[in-house]
């Protein structure tokens, strides 16, 4: 009997993937815009990745001869103030914004579905103290805390990509904490504890496997909104410093030439704006797909 409920705990847990996933691509698929921003961002980060071979300009090479060259052939996007070539910058900096975004809510992810799992599996005392933690950072604006971390603990990707996944985990961990709390008496979960299983594996093999569709799909918006966090502290100074390039930090560099050179401060803010676009539209998407509801339309 021991084990027989074992072995239906764990098919509940491990038939509901096999039997979601190609439905769940299927519905996303008819999410056009979603499909388009997919293949713009993965275009993007091919680009960004192939920088070298599609680019033969260095993105700190300064050419006072060519100083804010209008878009030619030569230079598709121009150049900026020094005579560097902005698609090369562009191409350099797509590396450093998507790698920090991608760092920074892979920081926030784990930190808050950590939190989350242990506030909504264990209940009382710990659950109480780990979300007023929650609402306490919560309550204070993001965009003080980030310049006073940055200010205390330096401006380098590393450093930056840290500081903002340290303070984008609140969101994840109350996702988590509500999915654990529906979750952790269901008959599976049962199942499992009167099979033996110690908190740990119920936790990793039993709850969290059934509790992924929501996170995935904040750890999917939140990328973007790292990208813009990172984006809004360069352009204040505060962000990854020169001679790094950024497309923060680049749109900074544009400012007292945005009237002479336009071109030095659009194509820039044109990257943010498709990048983020593209991943809230496939954020948009992945809820909808991910949703148990849809599922049994």
């Amino acid at each position: 009997m021991r084990l027989s409920i074992r072995a239906s705990g764990t098919a509940e847990r491990v038939a509901a993937p096999r039997g979601s996933s190609s439905p769940a691509w299927r519905r996303f698929r008819r999410h056009r815009p979603a499909v388009v921003g997919l293949l713009v961002l993965a275009a993007l980060c091919l680009a960004a990745l192939l920088a070298p071979v599609l680019t033969p300009y260095s993105p700190t090479r300064t050419d006072m001869a060519s100083m804010l060259a209008r878009p030619s052939p030569t230079h598709p996007m121009g150049t900026d103030e020094l005579g560097r070539d902005l698609l090369t910058r562009v191409l350099y900096s797509g590396r450093i914004s998507l790698g920090l975004g991608l760092l920074a809510m892979t920081i926030a992810v784990t930190v808050g579905t950590v939190i989350g799992a242990l506030a909504g599996y264990s209940g009382g005392a710990i659950d109480n103290a780990l979300m007023r933690l929650t609402d306490v950072l919560l309550a204070f604006p993001q965009l003080f805390l980030l310049i006073l971390m940055t200010s205390l603990f330096g401006t380098g990707v590393v450093s930056i990509a840290v500081i903002v996944g340290g303070l984008r985990w609140m969101g994840v961990a109350r996702l988590a904490r509500a999915m654990f709390l529906s979750l952790r008496e269901r008959e599976f979960v049962e199942a499992a504890r009167a099979g033996g299983a110690t908190p740990f594996t119920v936790i990793w093999r039993h709850i969290l496997p059934n509790a992924w569709s929501p996170i995935i799909v904040a750890a999917t918006v939140g990328v973007a909104e790292a990208i813009v966090l990172e984006s809004s502290l360069s352009f204040l100074g505060l962000g990854v410093q020169p001679p790094t390039a950024t497309w923060g930090n680049m749109l900074r560099s544009a400012q007292d030439q945005i009237v002479q050179a336009p071109w030095t401060a659009f194509f820039p803010g044109l990257m943010i704006f498709v990048t983020v676009l593209s991943i809230n539209h496939i954020g948009d998407a992945a809820r909808d797909a991910l949703d148990a509801r849809q599922a049994r339309r």
